[in-house]
Protein backbone atom coordinates (compact mmCIF):
# COMPACT_ATOMS: atom_id res chain seq x y z
CA UNK A 1 0.00 0.00 0.00
CA UNK A 2 1.62 3.53 -1.11
CA UNK A 3 1.34 6.28 1.25
CA UNK A 4 0.80 10.74 0.90
CA UNK A 5 2.25 12.32 3.33
CA UNK A 6 0.57 15.55 3.33
CA UNK A 7 0.78 18.16 5.49
CA UNK A 8 -2.89 20.34 5.54
CA UNK A 9 -4.54 22.80 7.84
CA UNK A 10 -7.80 20.81 5.96
CA UNK A 11 -6.60 17.86 8.57
CA UNK A 12 -7.52 19.25 11.41
CA UNK A 13 -10.91 20.73 10.76
CA UNK A 14 -14.61 19.11 12.22
CA UNK A 15 -15.62 19.83 8.48
CA UNK A 16 -12.87 17.37 6.87
CA UNK A 17 -14.15 14.72 9.21
CA UNK A 18 -17.28 14.82 8.58
CA UNK A 19 -17.18 15.26 4.77
CA UNK A 20 -14.29 12.44 5.00
CA UNK A 21 -16.96 9.88 6.65
CA UNK A 22 -19.54 11.12 4.18
CA UNK A 23 -17.42 10.11 1.46
CA UNK A 24 -16.46 6.41 3.09
CA UNK A 25 -19.98 5.71 2.89
CA UNK A 26 -20.04 4.32 -0.82
CA UNK A 27 -18.16 1.48 0.79
CA UNK A 28 -19.17 -1.49 1.86
CA UNK A 29 -16.75 -1.64 4.61
CA UNK A 30 -15.91 1.54 6.68
CA UNK A 31 -14.11 1.79 10.18
CA UNK A 32 -13.87 5.41 11.50
CA UNK A 33 -11.84 6.03 14.94
CA UNK A 34 -11.84 9.68 16.40
CA UNK A 35 -10.09 11.06 19.33
CA UNK A 36 -12.03 13.81 18.80
CA UNK A 37 -9.12 16.08 20.10
CA UNK A 38 -9.57 14.84 23.90
CA UNK A 39 -6.33 13.88 25.59
CA UNK A 40 -6.88 10.32 27.58
CA UNK A 41 -5.53 9.45 30.66
CA UNK A 42 -1.41 9.61 30.57
CA UNK A 43 -1.49 11.09 27.04
CA UNK A 44 -1.10 7.89 25.56
CA UNK A 45 -2.23 8.81 21.65
CA UNK A 46 -0.51 8.86 18.38
CA UNK A 47 -3.20 9.02 16.31
CA UNK A 48 -6.10 11.47 16.28
CA UNK A 49 -7.95 10.18 13.84
CA UNK A 50 -8.36 7.03 11.29
CA UNK A 51 -11.02 5.98 8.35
CA UNK A 52 -10.52 2.93 6.97
CA UNK A 53 -12.71 1.95 3.71
CA UNK A 54 -12.61 -0.95 1.37
CA UNK A 55 -11.29 -4.33 1.58
CA UNK A 56 -7.95 -5.93 -0.14
CA UNK A 57 -8.71 -9.00 2.47
CA UNK A 58 -10.63 -9.52 5.09
CA UNK A 59 -11.19 -12.07 8.19
CA UNK A 60 -14.72 -13.04 9.19
CA UNK A 61 -14.83 -14.94 11.84
CA UNK A 62 -16.86 -18.38 12.02
CA UNK A 63 -16.89 -19.05 16.08
CA UNK A 64 -14.46 -21.72 15.53
CA UNK A 65 -10.35 -21.52 16.13
CA UNK A 66 -10.87 -17.54 15.12
CA UNK A 67 -8.20 -16.90 17.67
CA UNK A 68 -5.70 -18.36 15.65
CA UNK A 69 -7.06 -17.31 12.58
CA UNK A 70 -6.29 -13.79 13.88
CA UNK A 71 -2.82 -14.82 14.80
CA UNK A 72 -2.95 -16.03 11.03
CA UNK A 73 -4.20 -13.01 9.38
CA UNK A 74 -2.02 -10.62 11.54
CA UNK A 75 1.15 -11.86 10.78
CA UNK A 76 0.08 -12.56 7.49
CA UNK A 77 -0.11 -8.96 7.24
CA UNK A 78 2.41 -7.42 9.32
CA UNK A 79 4.64 -5.48 7.76
CA UNK A 80 2.60 -4.40 4.91
CA UNK A 81 -0.52 -2.61 5.58
CA UNK A 82 -2.83 -1.61 8.95
CA UNK A 83 -5.21 -3.64 9.77
CA UNK A 84 -9.19 -2.69 10.89
CA UNK A 85 -11.84 -4.42 12.76
CA UNK A 86 -14.00 -5.71 15.94
CA UNK A 87 -13.82 -8.41 18.30
CA UNK A 88 -17.35 -9.46 20.21
CA UNK A 89 -17.76 -10.52 23.53
CA UNK A 90 -19.05 -13.68 22.96
CA UNK A 91 -15.02 -14.28 21.86
CA UNK A 92 -14.48 -15.61 25.30
CA UNK A 93 -16.44 -18.69 24.34
CA UNK A 94 -13.20 -19.83 22.95
CA UNK A 95 -11.32 -19.20 25.42
CA UNK A 96 -13.13 -20.29 28.60
CA UNK A 97 -15.66 -23.25 28.96
CA UNK A 98 -18.30 -20.51 28.07
CA UNK A 99 -21.18 -20.39 26.12
CA UNK A 100 -23.98 -17.81 25.01
CA UNK A 101 -27.54 -19.06 24.70
CA UNK A 102 -29.41 -15.53 25.01
CA UNK A 103 -30.93 -14.27 21.20
CA UNK A 104 -28.60 -12.05 19.27
CA UNK A 105 -30.78 -9.39 17.24
CA UNK A 106 -27.91 -7.43 15.58
CA UNK A 107 -25.55 -10.79 14.72
CA UNK A 108 -22.40 -9.31 13.96
CA UNK A 109 -20.01 -12.05 13.25
CA UNK A 110 -18.04 -12.83 16.36
CA UNK A 111 -15.04 -11.09 14.93
CA UNK A 112 -14.33 -9.10 11.62
CA UNK A 113 -10.74 -7.72 10.33
CA UNK A 114 -9.69 -6.15 6.89
CA UNK A 115 -6.91 -4.57 5.52
CA UNK A 116 -8.13 -2.07 3.82
CA UNK A 117 -8.03 -0.18 0.61
CA UNK A 118 -7.67 2.83 1.52
CA UNK A 119 -6.60 4.88 4.52
CA UNK A 120 -6.27 8.23 5.96
CA UNK A 121 -4.86 9.34 9.13
CA UNK A 122 -4.76 12.18 11.22
CA UNK A 123 -1.85 12.04 14.11
CA UNK A 124 -2.11 14.22 16.81
CA UNK A 125 0.12 16.87 15.24
CA UNK A 126 -2.55 17.60 12.92
CA UNK A 127 -0.81 15.75 9.89
CA UNK A 128 -2.58 14.38 7.08
CA UNK A 129 -2.17 10.57 5.63
CA UNK A 130 -3.22 8.95 3.01
CA UNK A 131 -2.18 5.56 2.19
CA UNK A 132 -3.57 4.84 -1.39
CA UNK A 133 -2.52 4.88 -4.59
CA UNK A 134 -4.82 7.53 -5.47
CA UNK A 135 -4.30 10.08 -2.73
CA UNK A 136 -4.91 12.88 -4.99
CA UNK A 137 -7.90 11.63 -6.01
CA UNK A 138 -9.19 10.87 -3.03
CA UNK A 139 -8.64 13.77 -1.12
CA UNK A 140 -10.08 15.67 -4.32
CA UNK A 141 -13.26 13.57 -4.10
CA UNK A 142 -13.88 14.28 -0.36
CA UNK A 143 -13.01 17.84 -1.12
CA UNK A 144 -15.95 17.88 -3.39
CA UNK A 145 -18.38 15.97 -1.00
CA UNK A 146 -21.53 17.91 0.50
CA UNK A 147 -22.60 16.46 3.91
CA UNK A 148 -26.64 17.48 4.93
CA UNK A 149 -27.29 17.14 8.52
CA UNK A 150 -30.63 15.90 8.83
CA UNK A 151 -32.80 16.35 11.77
CA UNK A 152 -32.77 13.42 14.02
CA UNK A 153 -36.12 12.02 14.29
CA UNK A 154 -37.23 10.06 17.98
CA UNK A 155 -37.22 6.93 17.86
CA UNK A 156 -39.37 5.08 20.03
CA UNK A 157 -36.86 3.07 22.73
CA UNK A 158 -37.75 0.14 24.83
CA UNK A 159 -36.25 -1.47 28.26
CA UNK A 160 -35.93 -5.04 28.07
CA UNK A 161 -35.56 -5.45 31.78
CA UNK A 162 -37.92 -3.01 34.38
CA UNK A 163 -36.54 -1.18 37.21
CA UNK A 164 -38.13 -3.40 39.45
CA UNK A 165 -36.57 -6.51 37.88
CA UNK A 166 -32.95 -4.84 37.77
CA UNK A 167 -33.40 -4.45 41.12
CA UNK A 168 -34.17 -7.64 42.13
CA UNK A 169 -31.49 -9.44 40.25
CA UNK A 170 -28.95 -6.91 41.57
CA UNK A 171 -29.67 -8.55 45.13
CA UNK A 172 -29.59 -12.01 43.35
CA UNK A 173 -26.00 -11.04 42.40
CA UNK A 174 -25.22 -10.05 46.25
CA UNK A 175 -26.00 -13.06 47.33
CA UNK A 176 -23.46 -14.71 44.83
CA UNK A 177 -21.15 -12.00 46.48
CA UNK A 178 -21.96 -13.48 50.22
CA UNK A 179 -21.62 -16.77 49.19
CA UNK A 180 -18.22 -16.46 47.88
CA UNK A 181 -19.38 -17.16 44.72
CA UNK A 182 -17.79 -13.86 42.47
CA UNK A 183 -16.79 -10.21 44.82
CA UNK A 184 -17.44 -7.80 41.71
CA UNK A 185 -19.97 -7.95 38.82
CA UNK A 186 -20.55 -5.78 35.64
CA UNK A 187 -24.28 -6.54 35.08
CA UNK A 188 -25.72 -4.98 31.65
CA UNK A 189 -29.26 -4.37 30.29
CA UNK A 190 -30.90 -3.42 27.02
CA UNK A 191 -32.46 -0.80 25.40
CA UNK A 192 -34.02 -1.01 22.06
CA UNK A 193 -36.18 -0.56 19.08
CA UNK A 194 -37.76 -3.11 16.49
CA UNK A 195 -38.97 -2.38 13.34
CA UNK A 196 -37.20 0.90 13.20
CA UNK A 197 -34.70 2.71 9.82
CA UNK A 198 -32.45 5.37 11.52
CA UNK A 199 -29.12 7.52 9.72
CA UNK A 200 -26.20 5.39 11.05
CA UNK A 201 -23.74 8.21 9.90
CA UNK A 202 -26.22 10.81 11.04
CA UNK A 203 -26.66 9.57 14.23
CA UNK A 204 -22.77 8.97 15.02
CA UNK A 205 -21.84 12.60 14.96
CA UNK A 206 -25.25 13.22 16.85
CA UNK A 207 -23.87 11.13 19.50
CA UNK A 208 -20.10 12.59 19.04
CA UNK A 209 -21.85 16.01 19.67
CA UNK A 210 -24.15 15.01 22.38
CA UNK A 211 -20.82 12.81 24.14
CA UNK A 212 -17.06 13.58 22.51
CA UNK A 213 -14.96 11.03 23.71
CA UNK A 214 -11.44 10.02 22.88
CA UNK A 215 -12.20 6.07 21.90
CA UNK A 216 -15.17 7.09 19.44
CA UNK A 217 -15.35 4.31 16.49
CA UNK A 218 -17.92 3.97 14.09
CA UNK A 219 -18.59 0.41 11.93
CA UNK A 220 -20.14 -0.39 8.91
CA UNK A 221 -19.96 -4.03 7.71
CA UNK A 222 -22.64 -5.85 6.07
CA UNK A 223 -25.63 -3.63 6.68
CA UNK A 224 -24.57 -4.06 10.13
CA UNK A 225 -23.19 -1.02 12.20
CA UNK A 226 -21.75 0.58 15.72
CA UNK A 227 -22.01 3.69 16.55
CA UNK A 228 -19.74 4.17 19.55
CA UNK A 229 -19.22 7.25 21.69
CA UNK A 230 -16.31 4.84 23.77
CA UNK A 231 -14.66 6.64 27.20
CA UNK A 232 -12.24 4.00 27.57
CA UNK A 233 -9.06 1.65 26.21
CA UNK A 234 -8.73 -1.55 26.46
CA UNK A 235 -5.33 -2.44 25.50
CA UNK A 236 -2.69 -0.63 23.42
CA UNK A 237 0.49 -1.97 22.42
CA UNK A 238 3.34 0.29 21.81
CA UNK A 239 6.86 -1.04 20.92
CA UNK A 240 7.11 -3.70 23.59
CA UNK A 241 5.09 -1.67 26.35
CA UNK A 242 1.67 -3.16 26.92
CA UNK A 243 -1.06 -0.29 28.32
CA UNK A 244 -4.83 -1.07 29.37
CA UNK A 245 -6.70 1.79 31.14
CA UNK A 246 -9.82 0.51 32.95
CA UNK A 247 -12.60 2.28 33.85
CA UNK A 248 -14.63 2.17 37.40
CA UNK A 249 -16.34 4.87 38.63
CA UNK A 250 -18.25 7.29 37.51
CA UNK A 251 -20.57 10.45 38.30
CA UNK A 252 -22.49 13.13 36.49
CA UNK A 253 -21.49 16.23 35.28
CA UNK A 254 -23.02 19.45 37.08
CA UNK A 255 -23.28 23.02 34.60
CA UNK A 256 -22.85 25.06 37.77
CA UNK A 257 -18.76 24.94 38.31
CA UNK A 258 -18.27 24.95 42.17
CA UNK A 259 -20.95 22.01 41.78
CA UNK A 260 -19.04 20.28 39.29
CA UNK A 261 -15.74 20.68 41.26
CA UNK A 262 -17.57 19.12 44.13
CA UNK A 263 -19.00 15.79 42.44
CA UNK A 264 -15.64 15.47 40.65
CA UNK A 265 -14.04 15.44 44.40
CA UNK A 266 -16.98 13.67 45.69
CA UNK A 267 -16.02 10.82 43.14
CA UNK A 268 -12.61 10.46 44.32
CA UNK A 269 -12.89 10.07 47.90
CA UNK A 270 -15.90 7.64 47.34
CA UNK A 271 -14.85 4.26 48.86
CA UNK A 272 -17.21 2.53 47.20
CA UNK A 273 -15.71 3.63 44.03
CA UNK A 274 -12.08 3.53 44.54
CA UNK A 275 -12.67 -0.64 45.45
CA UNK A 276 -14.31 -1.22 42.67
CA UNK A 277 -11.45 0.48 40.79
CA UNK A 278 -9.00 -1.18 42.51
CA UNK A 279 -10.71 -4.80 42.27
CA UNK A 280 -10.59 -4.47 38.60
CA UNK A 281 -7.19 -3.23 38.35
CA UNK A 282 -6.33 -5.84 40.40
CA UNK A 283 -7.52 -8.06 37.80
CA UNK A 284 -5.69 -5.98 34.69
CA UNK A 285 -2.35 -6.49 36.55
CA UNK A 286 -2.77 -10.53 36.24
CA UNK A 287 -4.21 -10.43 32.74
CA UNK A 288 -1.14 -8.44 31.65
CA UNK A 289 1.46 -11.05 33.90
CA UNK A 290 0.13 -13.85 31.47
CA UNK A 291 2.11 -12.00 28.51
CA UNK A 292 4.57 -9.49 30.09
CA UNK A 293 8.10 -10.19 31.39
CA UNK A 294 8.84 -11.34 35.45
CA UNK A 295 8.02 -8.13 37.29
CA UNK A 296 7.31 -5.47 34.43
CA UNK A 297 3.59 -5.12 35.45
CA UNK A 298 3.13 -1.44 37.52
CA UNK A 299 0.48 0.71 38.15
CA UNK A 300 1.32 3.89 36.68
CA UNK A 301 -1.99 5.76 37.45
CA UNK A 302 -4.56 4.92 40.26
CA UNK A 303 -7.92 6.48 40.70
CA UNK A 304 -7.49 9.15 38.07
CA UNK A 305 -10.17 11.29 37.47
CA UNK A 306 -10.75 12.41 34.08
CA UNK A 307 -13.99 14.56 32.55
CA UNK A 308 -16.01 13.90 29.66
CA UNK A 309 -18.96 15.85 28.80
CA UNK A 310 -21.78 13.98 30.38
CA UNK A 311 -19.86 12.63 33.09
CA UNK A 312 -16.89 12.08 35.31
CA UNK A 313 -15.07 9.09 35.19
CA UNK A 314 -12.08 7.13 37.32
CA UNK A 315 -9.56 6.11 35.14
CA UNK A 316 -6.64 3.81 36.21
CA UNK A 317 -3.40 3.01 34.01
CA UNK A 318 -1.54 -0.19 33.96
CA UNK A 319 1.66 -0.99 31.86
CA UNK A 320 3.87 -4.02 31.58
CA UNK A 321 6.64 -4.85 28.77
CA UNK A 322 5.55 -7.81 26.49
CA UNK A 323 7.48 -11.13 26.66
CA UNK A 324 9.98 -11.05 24.03
CA UNK A 325 8.55 -12.81 20.93
CA UNK A 326 5.04 -13.32 22.17
CA UNK A 327 2.33 -12.67 18.85
CA UNK A 328 0.71 -9.88 19.73
CA UNK A 329 -2.79 -11.74 19.75
CA UNK A 330 -2.21 -13.76 22.68
CA UNK A 331 -1.33 -10.70 24.63
CA UNK A 332 -5.11 -9.59 23.26
CA UNK A 333 -6.69 -13.43 24.03
CA UNK A 334 -4.73 -13.32 27.38
CA UNK A 335 -7.11 -10.30 28.90
CA UNK A 336 -10.18 -10.59 26.84
CA UNK A 337 -12.86 -9.82 27.33
CA UNK A 338 -11.92 -6.86 29.55
CA UNK A 339 -12.32 -7.10 33.06
CA UNK A 340 -14.34 -3.76 33.54
CA UNK A 341 -16.78 -5.39 31.38
CA UNK A 342 -16.93 -8.66 33.86
CA UNK A 343 -16.16 -8.46 37.18
CA UNK A 344 -14.03 -11.08 38.88
CA UNK A 345 -13.34 -13.88 39.39
CA UNK A 346 -13.69 -13.41 35.65
CA UNK A 347 -15.10 -16.82 34.40
CA UNK A 348 -17.29 -17.29 36.85
CA UNK A 349 -18.32 -13.44 36.28
CA UNK A 350 -19.32 -14.22 32.83
CA UNK A 351 -21.00 -17.73 33.70
CA UNK A 352 -23.38 -15.23 36.08
CA UNK A 353 -23.55 -12.29 33.19
CA UNK A 354 -24.94 -15.45 30.80
CA UNK A 355 -27.27 -16.26 34.11
CA UNK A 356 -29.24 -12.94 34.33
CA UNK A 357 -28.72 -10.83 31.22
CA UNK A 358 -31.44 -11.19 28.97
CA UNK A 359 -29.56 -10.53 25.94
CA UNK A 360 -26.29 -11.51 23.79
CA UNK A 361 -23.92 -8.68 24.45
CA UNK A 362 -22.48 -8.52 20.75
CA UNK A 363 -19.85 -6.04 20.20
CA UNK A 364 -20.86 -4.31 22.98
CA UNK A 365 -18.37 -5.24 25.95
CA UNK A 366 -15.65 -6.36 22.99
CA UNK A 367 -13.27 -4.36 21.49
CA UNK A 368 -12.41 -1.99 17.98
CA UNK A 369 -9.22 -0.85 17.02
CA UNK A 370 -6.29 -1.41 14.73
CA UNK A 371 -3.05 -3.30 14.07
CA UNK A 372 -0.11 -1.07 12.79
CA UNK A 373 2.03 -2.99 10.53
CA UNK A 374 4.81 -3.65 13.40
CA UNK A 375 2.04 -5.25 14.99
CA UNK A 376 1.38 -2.35 17.21
CA UNK A 377 -1.85 -1.93 18.42
CA UNK A 378 -4.41 0.14 20.11
CA UNK A 379 -8.14 -1.00 20.97
CA UNK A 380 -10.97 0.61 23.10
CA UNK A 381 -13.65 -0.74 24.94
CA UNK A 382 -17.37 -0.81 23.04
CA UNK A 383 -19.52 1.04 25.78
CA UNK A 384 -21.88 4.02 25.12
CA UNK A 385 -22.40 2.50 21.80
CA UNK A 386 -25.33 1.87 19.66
CA UNK A 387 -25.68 -1.18 17.55
CA UNK A 388 -27.77 -1.17 14.22
CA UNK A 389 -28.95 -4.10 11.87
CA UNK A 390 -30.32 -1.96 8.58
CA UNK A 391 -31.47 -4.91 7.31
CA UNK A 392 -33.62 -6.38 10.21
CA UNK A 393 -34.50 -2.83 11.52
CA UNK A 394 -33.40 -3.17 14.84
CA UNK A 395 -31.50 -0.99 17.06
CA UNK A 396 -30.30 -1.62 20.80
CA UNK A 397 -27.49 -0.17 23.43
CA UNK A 398 -26.70 -1.53 26.37
CA UNK A 399 -25.15 0.29 29.98
CA UNK A 400 -24.11 -1.40 32.88
CA UNK A 401 -22.57 -1.08 36.07
CA UNK A 402 -20.63 -2.90 38.86
CA UNK A 403 -21.99 -4.57 41.19
CA UNK A 404 -20.41 -5.32 45.01
CA UNK A 405 -21.77 -6.15 48.42
CA UNK A 406 -21.89 -2.41 49.51
CA UNK A 407 -23.85 -1.47 45.52
CA UNK A 408 -27.41 0.31 46.22
CA UNK A 409 -29.49 -1.07 43.71
CA UNK A 410 -31.32 2.30 43.15
CA UNK A 411 -28.05 3.72 42.51
CA UNK A 412 -26.89 1.46 40.18
CA UNK A 413 -30.37 1.52 38.06
CA UNK A 414 -29.46 5.65 38.18
CA UNK A 415 -25.75 5.16 36.93
CA UNK A 416 -27.77 2.65 33.74
CA UNK A 417 -29.90 5.64 32.99
CA UNK A 418 -26.97 8.39 33.40
CA UNK A 419 -24.70 6.30 31.04
CA UNK A 420 -27.83 5.73 28.44
CA UNK A 421 -28.48 9.86 27.93
CA UNK A 422 -26.01 10.07 25.60
CA UNK A 423 -27.14 7.35 23.60
CA UNK A 424 -31.21 8.18 23.88
CA UNK A 425 -30.57 11.69 23.21
CA UNK A 426 -28.17 10.91 20.11
CA UNK A 427 -31.55 8.77 19.07
CA UNK A 428 -34.18 12.04 19.47
CA UNK A 429 -34.96 11.66 22.82
CA UNK A 430 -33.81 14.89 23.97
CA UNK A 431 -35.54 14.87 27.52
CA UNK A 432 -33.10 12.49 28.79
Amino acid sequence: MESDFLSSPLASTYEFKKKACAWAQQFNTVCILDNNHIENALQLQEIEFALAVGSIDELVGSGQNDWEKFKEFVDKHAQQTPLFGYLTYDLKNQLEKLTSSHSDPIGFDPLFFFAPLHVILIDTNGQLMVMSEQGDEILSAIQQTTYHEEAILPIQIQQRVSKETYIDTVKKIQEHIVQGDVYELNYCVEFFAENTSINPLNTYHELQRVSPTPFSCFIKHQNKYLISASPERFMKKSLNKLYSQPIKGTIKRATNEEEDIGLKLALLQSEKERAENLMIVDLVRNDLAKSSETGSVEVNELFGIYSFKQVHQMISTVSSTIIDGLNPVTAIANAFPMGSMTGAPKVMAMKLIEQYENTKRGLYSGSVGYFAPNEDFDFNVVIRSIQYNADKQYVNFEVGSAITIDSEAEQEYEECLLKASAMLRALGNMQY
